[in-house]
């Protein structure tokens, strides 16, 4: 697996998020002021083949986010931070796009004070474009301008917010566990409005600017690459970061603090840096000098370019185990030890691959949040079976199936793809990371390797810096792989539950033959499946046999010469199922 790839060339893939935001009705929109998983840390813990039939994919219900007219191009965020208070004050300029003409009102996602949040939250004092002042409401988090005049179709209008207030969420200010005073974003999945005014909608990618000044013992850190950095008076230090490739605002990212910063050389032009804590120097140097450089290397040439100025590995104080934002990817406190445990080298993997899946080709709504979360969860095992060897990628997928299996024993209906997700503390779960990456690896095994690459890179070099839907990704693995799909799509993804096989065998010692029964056990409809079968016999290798089934059960008999010793059920790891077979 060492051959090199082409790069390529991503098409308009600003023109592409531009009509995705404005036109793609898609499937539901997330809560203001939900409490979410604060990580999407993955404990690493196909081979299928069934009739495909012509069949239309569920599509979801409608997107009840409240879509506006136009396409953001750009923020500008300025923000004061002290150690006196934690207060912050900010100037955000927000640059859009008008997409129909008509346009004569802009909103906002912006977290208001309230009493639930004693307090907290953002005030806004101004709001102005070209210098006019604009009149503006403030209410149940949602901040909407009026602007001068109706605005024609192509217009830009940039508009200029001034706020200020102590964040509910998303900007955590709190100490390290050295006890010093830290700041440190934490966006997932809709929490950047608790700080920042924008719209706050995961297809809504746009570049932006990080300009914070802050005092001088802090160093600073944000997404893409560092512009300007100037000593001011009274022992302050402005710190400017810009990210020049639209990302969807759960990727924006600050991190504030006593930082002690190593620069690792560069990947193809790309730098390489660990950010950690100054007390935890040593230690983390050594644990972030691997692996970087490698998956990097390794999803660049079998993927497709790296987007981003930078890669930064960050030790943090807001999340619980790690978050890929864009170019600066957070880690917990604990991820430093000093150890380089197998634990958090596959964390670092699987955050740098999300750097291609889920930042990079972002989904176009969190229904399909399969889309990062599974991909990065199998292209971690990928990586792994490329630098570690099969023996552990197999392991990942046994363990990565017995969570499957026990997680559908409690909740035997739950869906990969969602369908119009109105809880945004449920948009993630085991399945989107565990289901996700088996339904990867099957379909790798369905199509084979060449076609499976091809139509990942086609994949990404259509959607690059833009959105996707799932339908989206099955689109190009058709066209790589030739075939239709939508049977496997549905089956896997837009159904619950996984077969559940119970089987027995025996040998006819008279006809040398093995006979196979097998029955699909779980309650739901039976699933459309190709099974392999081993057959052992005494030292000689295991011969696997292969036999389709398309209803609750099938029989099977295979020639065998002498006795076997043993008959097992998917001997190569091709088959998410959970099952057993027993000699008769």
């Amino acid at each position: 697996m060492g051959r090199r790839l082409p790069e390529m060339v991503a098409p308009n893939r600003r023109l592409v998020q531009a009509v995705r935001v404005a036109l793609l009705p898609r499937a539901r929109r997330p809560k203001l002021n939900p409490s979410p998983p604060t990580s999407c840390d993955v404990l690493l813990k196909g081979p299928l083949l069934f009739a495909l039939v012509s069949i239309a994919l569920p599509t979801g219900g409608a997107d009840t986010y409240p879509r506006q007219p136009l396409d953001v191009q750009d923020y500008r965020f300025q923000l004061q931070l002290a150690d006196s208070t934690d207060r912050i004050a900010g100037v955000a300029t927000v640059r859009l796009r008008v997409l129909p003409p008509g346009l004569s009102s802009v909103t906002l996602d912006l977290a208001s004070v309230t009493s639930a949040r004693a307090g907290r939250g953002m005030t806004v004092s101004a709001i102005a474009l070209d210098s006019v002042a604009l009149r503006f409401t403030h209410m149940g988090d949602r901040l909407t301008i009026t602007l001068d005049r109706a605005r024609t179709a192509g217009e830009i209008v940039e508009l200029r917010v001034q706020y200020a207030g102590i964040p509910a969420d998303g900007l955590q200010i709190k100490p390290t566990p050295h006890g010093d005073r830290s700041f440190f974003s934490d966006n997932w999945p809709d929490k950047a409005r608790h700080w920042l005014p924008l719209i706050d909608h995961i297809a809504d990618k746009a570049t932006m600017e990080m300009d914070v000044v802050a005092p001088a013992h802090y160093q600073v850190i944000s997404n893409g690459a560092r512009v300007e950095q100037l000593d001011l008076p009274a022992n302050t230090r402005r710190t400017v970061w810009r990210e020049s490739v639209p990302i969807s605002p759960w990727l924006y990212v600050l991190g504030v603090a006593r930082f002690a910063v190593q620069h690792l050389g560069d990947y193809r032009g790309v730098p390489l840096e660990t950010w950690v804590f100054a007390q935890d120097r040593d230690a983390g140097f050594h644990d972030f000098a691997v692996h970087s450089e490698d998956a990097l290397a390794y999803y660049s040439e079998w993927i497709g370019p790296y987007s981003y100025e930078k890669l930064a590995n960050v030790q943090s104080n807001s999340v619980s185990g790690g978050m890929e934002a864009a170019s600066a990817i957070f880690y917990s406190a604990g991820s430093v030890s000093g150890t380089r445990s197998t634990r958090w080298r596959n964390v670092i993997i699987h955050e740098i691959a999300h750097q291609w899946f889920g930042n990079a080709v972002t989904e176009a709504d969190w229904d399909d949040v399969w889309l990062s979360e599974g991909f990065a969860t199998y292209f971690t095992l990928l990586f792994i079976e490329h630098a570690y060897g099969r023996d552990e990628f197999a392991a990942g997928l046994r363990d990565s199936r017995r969570t499957i299996v026990d997680f559908y024993a409690k909740t035997p209906d739950y869906r990969v793809v969602h369908d119009n997700l109105d809880d945004m503390t449920r948009v993630t779960s085991s399945m989107t990371y565990q289901k996700g990456a088996w339904i990867l690896h099957m379909l790798r095994e369905q199509v084979g390797d060449d076609r499976f690459w091809a139509g990942i890179r086609d994949y990404y070099q259509r959607h690059r810096d833009a959105n996707a839907t799932t339908t989206d990704f099955r689109l190009a693995m058709e066209r790589a792989s030739g075939r239709d799909l939508r049977g496997f799509f549905q089956q896997w993804l837009y159904r619950g539950g996984i077969p559940q096989l119970a089987g027995s065998w025996q040998w006819d010692a008279a006809t040398r033959r093995v006979t196979v029964d097998l029955r699909q056990a779980q309650s739901s409809e039976p699933f459309d499946i190709a099974v392999e079968i081993g057959i052992e016999q005494g030292g000689a290798a295991t011969r696997v046999e292969r036999g389709t089934m398309t209803g609750r059960s099938a029989r099977f008999s295979f020639d065998a010469a002498q006795e076997p010793t043993r008959v097992t059920l998917d001997p190569n790891l091709r088959l998410l199922m959970q099952g057993e077979i027993e000699r008769r």
